[in-house]
């Protein structure tokens, strides 16, 4: 009984850390091309980024391999920035952009990188599921043609935007 219950908790963690149906992570990934400085520019609401603005996620790599990662985001509600660090490996290859990350261990979340430009300038991010939806930039402000491309792919990927935030990028830390 014992082994039974260990393997179904290990399934819905694994669920946790899968893709969704039909979404392809990009090949050819580059980890040290990756790493830096990535601004949120939209995602679907979700309640771990709820009335943040100015939202930043820092990749470095940690000396085992994993990557370093630090979400930080201005909450105007309570004047203060709020900030997490976590830690991301990948599911398998280290050319797919397929990792999970960990912002409270050992629990882990997929992060599946679907869109990646070529200059690596911004990335379109999803997890496990269709209610995580991420376009991320390494600047703070993309072009009206950026936005509608993601929206576009993202439509076509079978995502719902009705929740779509627009995150306000404030320079004025």
């Amino acid at each position: 009984m014992r082994s039974l219950l260990t393997g179904i908790l290990m399934l819905a963690l694994a669920g946790c850390t899968g893709i969704p149906d039909r979404i392809e992570p990009v090949t050819g990934f580059d980890t040290q091309r990756y790493l830096g400085t990535w601004y949120e520019i939209a995602r679907l609401d979700h309640s771990f980024e709820r009335g943040l603005s100015q939202v930043t996620a820092e990749y470095t790599l940690n000396d085992d391999g994993s990557i370093r990662v630090i979400n930080r985001g201005y909450d105007a509600e309570a004047g203060t920035w709020n900030e997490a660090e976590g830690r991301a490996v990948f599911v398998g290859d280290r050319d797919v952009g397929h990792l999970k990350v960990s912002f409270f261990a050992p629990f882990y979340a997929s992060y599946v990188v679907f869109e990646l430009d070529d200059d690596y300038s911004t990335a379109y991010i999803t997890g496990y599921k269709r209610d995580y939806l991420w376009l991320m930039s390494r600047t703070p402000v993309v072009s009206e043609e950026v936005l509608e491309a993601f929206k576009a792919r993202a439509v076509a990927e079978g995502f719902e935007l009705g929740e779509l935030i627009l995150v306000e990028q404030v320079q004025n830390k």
